[in-house]
């Protein structure tokens, strides 16, 4: 006769109690009406229960096991996978309701400092990383012991309660955070889920997806029964069930999936219709993870498909197209302007050139101010700059604004005063009426401040964020078609050569879904090119100092990366070619550098010649088509005369 353990006993009683309160608690709740069928209710209890149920499963095998044998590190891995599957069936609503829980449960790192949405508002924090994929990891170890492995395990059943609270449960009564939780699953099938970022065997990825969309498939029946007036659309679930089965016909072998297609034929269409969806039921949010989302964008592809900064300024509250265009164009004369510098001889072109994707491929790093050095970093592209939550190379500076008045009163850069940057622009007839006529016609307030001046400035770039590449055009149902080799080397890119596990679908930079924080990764960038040290610049260390942010920098987006080398935060590299090998080879660490952090792997990803060739193919795709940019032909006079020997874009 089988019998079952005491604590087993419990917690079966224990669980079905708390699914009879919960269902009676949202039966009852007067806080919204409630749908007459509890099919939806149950389905979330159902898969919270499972999750749980397999989480304490886990735990009972470490305990019983012995992790340092291989008969007990196979029972243990087991449990994990049995679990993961588990995972990903409740993950619809496990990232959406409740992100911070949801890492509790499988966290991708040990210790992660950014905060969410929040790193623009406050200080990033300590938060330990828990859960399936760290206790995976932990497993391969070679002195793994039973107590390392309960300690991650633990905080993750802890945080099932989360998901009973009643501040998340309440969600359930009503629609709109279906949609929206749809929404961020659909984004991260795009941009998450197939690359292995949060899955430590490349082998369960597959088999993952595929449980996840049986999983999918499942949640939408028991909504649409629970909502029948508010119903994810008939057209919505015939894609959806072409989407499984192109993935039952997809190898099981990560390294051969066709991610191309799959984010162009079918995920970008969903989100389409999810989309349009959201705007037909007038969903609305209280929930951080929609924070930058635009409802108004059909495609993951479209440039508006969030917002990172906000790029009017002192503007903020003007929408007529006249006076934007007279502050673009203002802005623009003040870009090409040296009279922003404290010896009026430098302007913003000096380092950040439209011919040349808004950056200097001519140097590593430009001239310091006074000419007398050269600055420790490379000067980042200002195109697509608008879709960084944190900007500089480090993140210090949370808004464009912020690091134009870093940039022109530091003394190493423009070397300005915000006073004397003020008045000498007043002092220009044209550019005081210009600014005068923008603030009457706007109903601003009529003083004229430097906030003015940065702000057009910004208005005036940020402009070049908006633009498209053949590849965006490709998912974007243009008239356009890219080679095979770009689709080759865009499926490399999220596969075998792991670089979508730093660079996110669809900016290609450290900005993942739900679009609301900046990844920061240690990869070992050497000084020179010949690998003879490791660059001594401390990166995100200067800003936040903690141990695990020696040497990171912040992920740029590989969008124009053809047209705006040298590459690195130093430009150590000339060539993208020297990019793809240093990946390659492991990072510093894989070139014999000493590096206690990095978090890019150190192993070899084996690329041959034919890989690295097509991974340069699909990156070439991303060159967005910019106008070419013809600079002022003068610039304003001065009533101080010395200030009128001026000369467009400044003399360095």
């Amino acid at each position: 006769m089988f019998i079952l353990p005491k604590n087993r006993i419990y917690f079966l009683i224990i669980n079905f109690i708390w699914a009879t309160t919960f269902i009676l608690f949202v039966s009852y709740s007067k806080k919204s009406v409630v749908p007459a069928d509890q099919n939806y209710i149950n389905k979330y209890a159902e898969t919270i229960s499972g999750l749980e149920s397999g989480l304490f499963n886990l735990k009972s095998t470490v305990e019983k096991n012995d992790a340092l044998t291989e008969g007990g590190k196979k029972n243990i891995y087991s449990a994990i996978v049995q679990c993961r599957n588990k995972m990903k069936v409740a993950d619809f609503w496990l990232r959406y309701l409740e992100p911070i829980s949801q890492k509790k449960i499988n966290g991708p790192l040990p210790i992660e400092w950014e905060t969410e949405v929040f790193e623009k508002f406050e200080r990033p924090y300590k938060r330990e990383g828990y859960g399936l994929t760290l206790a995976e990891l932990a497993l391969d170890e070679a002195n793994v012991n039973r107590n390392t492995l309960e300690k991650l395990i633990q905080p993750a059943i802890d945080a099932i309660a989360v998901y009973r609270a009643d501040s998340i449960t309440k969600n359930l009564n009503g629609y709109d955070h279906f949609f929206l939780a749809n929404r961020l699953f659909l984004l991260n099938l795009a941009a998450i889920y197939t690359t292995g970022f949060e899955c430590p065997n490349t082998e369960n990825i597959i088999p993952e997806l595929k449980v996840m969309l049986k999983a999918a498939e499942d949640i939408y029946s028991a909504y649409n029964s629970s909502f029948p007036q508010q119903v994810i659309s008939s057209d919505y679930l015939k894609l959806f069930e072409k989407t499984k089965k192109f993935i039952d016909a997809q190898s099981s072998d990560i390294a051969q999936f066709d991610h191309f297609s799959f984010i162009r034929n079918f995920v970008n269409p969903l989100f389409s219709i999810n989309q349009q969806l959201i705007r037909k039921y007038n969903v609305k949010s209280n929930n951080y993870n929609d924070f930058t989302l635009n409802d108004n964008v059909n495609s993951i592809f479209d440039k508006k498909l969030y917002k990172g900064q906000f790029t009017k300024g002192i503007y903020a509250t003007v929408t007529d197209e006249k006076i934007l265009a007279e502050i673009k164009n203002v802005g623009k004369q003040l870009f090409y302007d040296p009279i922003l510098s404290g010896s009026n001889e430098r302007s913003c072109f000096s380092c950040h050139k439209p011919s040349q994707g808004f950056t200097d491929t001519a140097v590593a790093t430009n001239l310091a101010f006074g000419r007398t050095k050269s600055l420790t970093r490379n000067t980042p592209s200002l195109l697509n700059v608008i879709h960084n939550h944190l900007i500089m190379l480090d993140g210090k500076l949370t808004s464009l604004q912020e690091q134009a008045k870093t940039v022109i009163t530091n003394p190493e850069e423009m070397g300005g005063t915000e006073k004397d940057v003020l008045e000498k622009v007043l002092s220009c007839k044209e550019y005081k009426t210009t600014f005068k006529k923008i603030k009457k016609q706007a109903h601003l307030d009529k003083e004229i401040t430097f906030y003015d001046i940065i702000s057009a400035v910004i208005y005036y770039y940020s402009d070049f964020s908006y633009f498209y590449s053949p590849f965006d055009e490709a998912f974007n149902e243009k008239d356009v078609s890219i080679t095979e080799e770009s689709k080759t080397g865009f499926n490399l890119f999220m596969g075998k050569a792991q670089c979508g596990t730093c660079h996110f679908v669809p900016q290609f930079n450290g900005v993942k879904p739900p679009y609301i924080g900046s990844e920061f990764e240690v990869v070992g960038t050497p000084a020179d090119a010949k690998y003879s040290s490791l660059s001594d610049d401390k990166g995100r260390y200067n800003v936040n100092p903690a141990d695990e942010m020696l040497f990171a920098f912040r992920t740029n987006t590989l969008r124009n990366a053809t047209i705006t080398k040298p590459y690195m935060h130093n430009g150590v590299f000339v060539t993208l070619e020297e990019v793809i090998d240093f990946y390659d080879a492991g990072g510093g660490i894989g070139h014999k550098l000493k590096l206690n952090n990095q978090t890019l792997s150190a192993d070899s990803l084996r690329l041959n010649v034919a890989e690295k060739k097509e991974i340069l193919a699909f990156i070439k795709s991303l060159t967005e088509k910019v106008p070419v940019e013809i600079p002022p032909v003068s610039l304003p006079l001065s009533t101080n005369k010395k200030l009128n020997n001026r000369i467009v874009g400044g003399l360095y």
